[in-house]
């Protein structure tokens, strides 16, 4: 018998930075507080996305600064504007300086 687990959806409209940040810290795997990129791949397949590899490994280049391969604190933002602009994700606010 096989065992699925069950994620929260992302909230419907526009998201918030702290939904968004709150939705994705499910698919945290090993709880370091980082997204790596298999962790977001996960969570955008529970978005019924198509190409989740590829969109990930955009998304982590696009966001990791400091090459370490996990988006991490100081990249969220990197990766909200990313989400917004690529993934046409609904963001209510970006309050955070994305260059």
């Amino acid at each position: 018998m096989a065992f699925m687990r069950y994620y929260r959806a992302l909230p419907e409209g526009e998201t918030t930075v702290e939904e968004f940040r709150a939705w994705l810290s499910q698919f945290d795997a090993d709880g370091d507080g980082r997204i790596s990129r298999e962790e977001l791949e996960r969570a955008l397949r529970s978005l019924n996305l198509w190409f989740v590899w590829w969109k990930a490994r955009e998304a982590v280049r696009a966001a990791d600064a400091n090459r370490n391969g996990a988006v991490d604190g100081d990249e969220m933002g990197r990766l909200y504007a990313f989400a917004h602009k690529h993934l046409h994700l609904k963001m209510s606010q970006l309050d955070l300086d994305l260059e």
